[in-house]
């Protein structure tokens, strides 16, 4: 099998990938089209990467007997192997958990996070919440993605910073946001995952251009989808978001007094909400009133 290569730098971070899935590496080069990203068999590796990662079938009997795929970090195995046609949602996933295991320069906390105005919205949930769905929904209706997944939040300025990578879609969501957005660009899709039927969208080509610009945080939103809910928008007091947003840290307990000091001043100067949702163009007009 061709081994490919691709070099991808997504907002502070820059990561060196090879696979031997043509399959992976097509989706690839269809999702990260507006990066620029043309995996090819010659390696041209640069000289420093934060994460040197692979995506391999995992030996020549199974490329053929239950093929599957293995995540490599400097050539080490974090996870067990997945089915070969998951190939590509393994490849996110996997970038996913580099970026949370690693990157503490940042206070990482999982939820999507968008901007309008100059302004973040920092929206944590747990899955099935709808928060990526929002997200990609928002995206595509003139907001600029910083993050499906991952708010990375920084430690001098407290300020969120952008991470623009594929939205992570899920069962009914995929078939949803493609009807919502028209002419999405999507990854082949993943069955029988744990999660369900997964497939990535493409982030827009403004939030990928914009990527090395963050935003001072304009409001904390802890979204829900309820089905027939239109739109509720109801403020929560701070020190209750205080104690929810810590719950969806992914490094808070590793800095200590930092971790407390950054959210203690993002919360204070915020205004915290819960947003139950089952309306797209509502959720919108509802969250623009609070960066207008």
């Amino acid at each position: 099998m061709t081994l490919h290569h691709a070099n991808l730098t997504i907002g502070p971070f820059s990561f060196a990938i090879a696979t031997d899935s043509d399959a992976v590496a097509s989706d690839l080069a269809r999702i990260y089209q507006h990066f620029g990203c043309r995996p090819s068999s010659k390696s041209a590796r640069p000289d420093f990467v934060d994460f040197d990662i692979a995506v391999r079938t995992r030996s020549p009997l199974r490329r053929y007997i239950k093929p599957q795929i293995d995540f490599y970090l400097n050539e080490r195995r974090p996870f067990k192997p997945l089915p070969r046609d998951q190939g590509y949602a393994m490849l996110e996933w996997g970038m996913n958990w580099c970026i949370a295991n690693h990157a503490h320069q940042y206070l990482i906390v999982h939820a999507g996070v968008v901007e309008r105005n100059g302004r973040a919205v920092v929206m944590p949930a747990v899955q099935g919440a709808g928060k990526s769905t929002l997200t990609a929904a928002l995206v595509y209706s003139g907001w600029r993605l910083f993050s499906d997944e991952l708010a990375l939040l920084g430690l001098g300025d407290q300020w969120a910073y952008p991470v623009p990578r594929p939205i992570n879609l899920k069962n009914e969501s995929i078939a949803i946001i493609d009807a919502y957005i028209g002419g999405g660009v999507f990854s082949r899709p993943a069955h029988d995952t744990s999660k369900g039927t997964v497939a990535l969208l493409q982030p827009p080509a403004a939030s990928v251009e914009a990527m090395k610009i963050g935003a001072p945080v304009g409001a904390i939103v802890f979204p829900r989808y309820v089905p027939d809910s239109g739109v509720q928008l109801t403020a929560v007091e701070r020190a209750v978001a205080f104690e929810e947003i810590i719950a969806h840290c992914f490094n808070y307990h590793l800095l200590g007094v930092e971790g407390f000091d950054l959210l203690y001043g993002i919360i204070s100067a915020s205004p915290c909400y819960t947003l139950e949702y089952s309306d797209f163009d509502l959720a919108r007009a509802a969250l623009a009133e609070l960066v207008a």
